[in-house]
């Protein structure tokens, strides 16, 4: 067994408060409850900066505020997402802060809500790190998963466990839970998703096994969601498939053939067909626009 002890924290968000004080008081009564955890994850933007004016660089002080709580109680610390200001850009990263409050490195955003994170710049990689004598972890922010290539980019660096802070308070909460199962059975690794709550989300944190089999799935409250996984099961399933059936990643490496609209310059007319990326307003095809510009008239009208 490779066991690992992983908690997340689905918590009441308010977007324009630093929430660095709340944070550490819930992770002192996190580890006050359950010693043995050994990782804890925030949900996206959870500190609660969420204007783009309260970017900070990085380092910065609120990015050495959370390595300092994660030092305190010794385990590793994903505290959700911050906005980093760097070079007249703004980011949605990820900072990973190790058992001795060292941040070894960050994930930036890679597919920022557009058009409705407007003014975020994207990130260029994922990051992938290893927790020693563990197992390879990556990161995914919120969006990053819409996207199968960007799963697919970190599994193919060996990892094991995908971490996803998510800030969803849309109603398309439910479409991301099944993206997420599709993600862990498709790749043969756990995926564990903590969502927010307020201004941080609708909840609904799922943690989801090597299978696609759901291990927890939080309500709409706040919640501490300590777990054990066992990466040995991504070997095992990623060696003999996923219940013993399908081995979806030694297909992928051994296809007959190439993806050639990935390749350099290629072009696809149709999805330069679908318009520019931007908000749909009233009046358009999505709105107002499909309304009769007359009143339908139903019954006996004369007409």
């Amino acid at each position: 067994m490779r066991p690992f002890a992983v908690a997340g924290l689905q918590i009441d968000v308010r977007a324009k408060e630093n929430q660095v004080d709340e944070i550490e008081t819930k992770i002192d009564r996190l580890i006050l409850h359950f010693p043995w955890v050994e990782m804890v994850v925030l949900s996206e933007l959870a500190v609660g900066t969420q204007v783009h004016a309260d970017a900070e660089p990085m380092p910065g002080p609120t990015e050495a505020a959370l390595a300092r709580i994660g030092a305190k109680h010794g385990v590793w610390f994903i505290p959700g997402s911050l906005y980093e200001a760097d070079g007249g850009k703004i980011y949605n990263t990820t900072p990973v802060i190790d058992p001795t409050g060292t941040v070894i490195g960050r994930h930036r955003k890679l597919f920022p809500f557009t058009p409705y994170e407007a003014g975020i710049a994207a990130g260029s990689e994922p990051f992938v790190f290893d927790v020693p004598n563990v197992g390879r972890f990556g990161v995914l922010i919120c969006y990053d998963m819409w996207f199968p290539e960007t799963s697919r980019w970190l599994i193919t660096q060996g990892v094991e466990v995908i971490l996803r802070p998510a800030l969803t308070d849309t109603i398309d909460r439910e479409i991301e839970l099944a993206m997420v199962r599709a993600t862990a059975a498709q790749n043969q690794c756990f995926v564990l998703d903590v969502n927010g709550l307020g201004d941080g989300g609708v909840g609904g944190s799922l943690f989801v096994g090597p299978a696609g089999e759901v291990l927890h799935q939080a309500g709409s409250s706040p919640e501490e969601i300590p777990f054990e996984i066992d990466l040995d099961r991504v070997t095992r399933g990623r060696e003999v498939g996923l219940r013993g059936l399908g081995q979806p990643l030694k297909s992928f490496r051994d296809r007959a053939f190439e993806f050639d609209f990935y390749a350099e310059g290629a072009k696809s007319d149709y999805l330069n067909s679908l318009g520019p990326l931007e908000k749909t307003q009233r009046g358009s095809r999505a709105g107002l626009g499909d309304t009769p510009s007359k009143p339908r008239l139903f019954g006996n009208t004369n007409k």
